[in-house]
């Protein structure tokens, strides 16, 4: 799914994207974590469990910025069980370069946003009847995952139908099912490929076939949708990995030289645009059997009436969801075993590398091993 796009300030000294990014984030970790262990001080701050230690070399300070921060959501009763995730926070924290000020108040925004929408219950309680033919004009869908174990997003932009697309629903309720399906993949998604490949995963890989886009494109309806989206996405950050919009010609290039101008740095780094001549770099990074055909793999799905409508996954793996949906996760340590069957081995302390994985399905926040051994899934 596309990142938020926000604007870009021009420095009035010339200095490249990484130095200025590295220099503002150690800038805001430094004054995060003064702020921060201040107020520790000043407050008294409830019994907690401490996040585990994930850092390595170089990112001992985001450690401890974010377990700082987390007191302090946890004091001004900021924290619901369901969002208390270190990597989550991390997100939040880098989409912010470490302010703990626009930090808080990008949290904050967040929680009111997921209040109002009703996001905590949105996978529960909404029924897009109308996807079959939703898919029809505006074809897309997950399959698969890359070599890292990441869900493969694809959509068919140049098939966009926006006409016929809003005499089957309207705007509010594709906004919604947009939703619905950001929850879905942080609460089904990511924890079955993490489960399958055995270790965290929490981004996803998108392609973009761009074919006959252009400028003219950009109706009315097709602006606001676009803006309703990007307003959604900012209460999801850096869950996009990588982007790959293919089949780009010139009509799209020349709105790609619109659009840019208002990308961060490090949201145009995940974006790769290519030709027609895009088919090797792909399966650098995807499996062919993970790929479909039209896009240069091998895979057709014929028997879910093609790639597009297949929703291929681990996330489709019987054991894997029975793990998910259980909830027990919460109290035991994921592993596999040479069969590759999953078992528990035990209660997972925080000791132990867990990470805390949202789960709508059984209404409880699940602690899984960092390093799960991988479970070998026939989807």
């Amino acid at each position: 799914m596309f990142g938020a796009i926000q604007r870009t300030s021009q420095p009035d000294l010339v200095v490249s994207d990484e130095e200025r990014t590295r220099g503002t984030c150690n800038n805001n970790v430094a004054n995060t974590s003064s702020k921060i262990s201040q107020y520790s001080r000043d407050k008294k701050i409830r019994k907690t469990t401490i996040y585990p230690d994930y850092c390595t070399l170089g990112e001992a300070q985001e450690t401890e910025v974010v377990n700082a921060l987390r007191q302090t959501l946890i004091t001004e009763n900021l924290l619901p069980s369901i969002l208390d995730d270190y990597h989550m926070i991390l997100k939040y924290l880098k989409a912010m370069n470490f302010n703990i000020e626009d930090t808080k108040n990008m949290w904050i925004n967040m929680l009111e946003w997921r209040k109002d929408f009703g996001a905590d219950i949105i996978l529960e309680d909404y029924k897009f009847h109308e996807l079959n033919e939703v898919l029809q004009y505006v074809p897309q869908g997950f399959h698969g995952i890359d070599k890292e174990g990441r869900p493969v997003y694809i959509e068919i932009l140049g098939q966009v139908d926006p006409k016929k697309l809003l005499r089957v629903t309207t705007i509010e309720r594709y906004v919604k099912y947009y939703v619905q399906e950001y929850e879905r993949t942080l609460s089904i998604r990511f924890p079955a490929c993490s489960i399958a490949t055995g270790r965290r995963v929490d981004s996803n890989t998108t392609i973009i076939d761009v074919q006959g886009v252009g400028v003219w494109n950009l109706t009315k309806p097709v602006i606001e949708l676009i803006r309703r989206l990007q307003q959604i996405n900012t209460n999801y950050p850096d869950t996009l990995c990588q982007m790959f919009i293919i089949n780009a010609g010139q009509g799209f290039k020349m709105l790609w030289n619109m659009i840019q101008s208002f990308l961060e740095p490090k949201a145009k780094s995940k974006i790769h645009v290519l030709g027609t001549k895009y088919k090797s770099t792909l399966l650098e990074v995807i499996d062919a059997s993970e790929l479909p055909e039209f896009l240069g793999g091998c895979c057709k799905c014929a028997e879910k009436g093609g790639c597009m409508r297949s929703n291929k996954g681990p996330w489709n793996d019987p054991r894997i969801m029975k793990v998910i949906s259980s909830g027990k996760t919460k109290d035991y340590r994921l592993e596999s075993n040479r069969e590759g069957m999953i078992h528990e081995t035990g209660r997972c302390s925080s000791s132990d590398g867990a990470f805390v994985h949202r789960n709508h399905l059984s209404k409880s926040t699940n602690l899984v091993s960092d390093h799960l051994g991988p479970v070998e899934c026939k989807y």
